[in-house]
């Protein structure tokens, strides 16, 4: 420990001050980001808060979201897998015909429709017999190895881009200034932002003022009483994970139009950070992944230069130290347990 603090205390003192300029670039790729986990990890949670269990296929998900999208926006695949060199649409410049805001869309709602087969064949004979959650847990994580290999044998492991030219004839950056100081601004990250601000706006809204989000918080609450009250269960945990599935989707497309495809594992290191989210957030707590979101994103966008290397370990360092003082996550309820 002290040979970290000296090593940290050495980077600060030959870092300058951060000056205003790369504050507020830093805070603008935090929320870019932060917005990208929080969205993510509701997918998490809502699945958390309805059955109890961590879905473990989530991650493989957010990959499949990401190369969904990019099948029905470009359709250009490489050397490797069975796909190998296969062009889906020959004599169409620049891709697919459909355009990206609509190949975003088909991407993430097929990346919701395969939530609710793993649904469907994987929990919900589980839960039929009434077996144990931690069987659900396997039963997860054995999809999550499946999807990931399916990938796999596809398209191979090579690293999928999208063209610059996805989002049309938008510049590639916006350039603004604060007094004499210029603050550029990659347009993705702009268009991240705003579609996962629509998207959890939307999900708000959804949850929390219509008749499917009030039937999905009664589930939650206490299913058998839901179900007493004449709600269908079973069709509600099947909108749970087609929601989820579709917040996977999306959530792997947005930060692959950023980043790149890295490959069919690119989705496990997304998953850890998105269970480092709930977590910090609060189990369960739709508003807990949202602030855990950003924190985590911003935390990460605010880590030194030279210390860019271990930015992956601030989730779990800022988790280690919330969970000391707080266990329960930042807007999470603390379980009392009666004796």
């Amino acid at each position: 420990m002290a040979l970290l603090a000296s090593l940290m205390a050495d980077g600060f003192q030959k870092e300058p001050a951060l000056d205003f300029a790369q504050f507020l670039q830093n805070l603008l790729n935090g929320l870019s980001i932060g917005s990208v986990y929080a969205i993510f990890a509701l997918g998490y949670t809502l699945i958390f808060s309805i059955l109890g269990i961590i879905n473990f296929a989530h991650g493989a998900i957010f990959a499949l979201g990401a190369y969904l999208t990019f099948t029905l926006a470009v359709g250009e695949f490489g050397i490797n897998g069975i796909l190998k060199n296969v062009d889906l649409f020959p004599g169409v410049e620049g891709g697919s015909p459909i355009g990206f805001p609509l190949a975003l869309l088909l991407g993430s709602l097929l990346a919701g429709l395969l939530g609710v087969l793993i649904e469907r064949f994987a929990f919900r004979p589980l839960r039929a017999r009434g077996a144990d959650p931690l069987l659900a847990l396997v039963s997860s994580l054995g999809v999550a190895l499946v999807l990931v290999n399916l990938i796999q044998l596809l398209v191979g492991a090579e690293i999928y881009s999208f063209p610059s030219t996805i989002y049309g004839s938008l510049p590639p950056a916006v350039r603004f200034d604060v007094g004499d100081t210029p603050i550029v601004i990659r347009t993705v990250q702009v268009i991240i932002f705003v579609v996962s601000l629509v998207i959890l706006l939307l999900l708000g809204y959804v949850i929390g003022r219509t008749k499917i989000g009030k039937a999905l918080r009664a589930v939650a609450e206490n299913p058998a009483t839901a179900s007493l009250l004449g709600i269908s269960v079973d069709r509600y945990i099947l909108i749970t994970f087609f929601l989820s599935g579709f917040l996977g989707g999306l959530a792997g497309t947005l930060v692959s139009t950023s980043f790149g495809i890295s490959g069919p594992y690119f989705g496990v290191t997304y998953g850890l950070k998105g269970l480092a989210v709930i977590v910090l957030g609060g189990l369960g707590s739709i508003p807990g992944a949202v602030v855990g979101g950003l924190v985590i994103g911003l935390a990460e966008a605010f880590v030194p230069a030279q210390f860019s290397a271990y930015k992956e370990a601030v989730a779990f360092a800022i988790l280690f130290v919330i969970l000391l003082v707080r266990p329960q996550g930042l807007l999470g309820r603390a379980v009392i347990q009666k004796v």
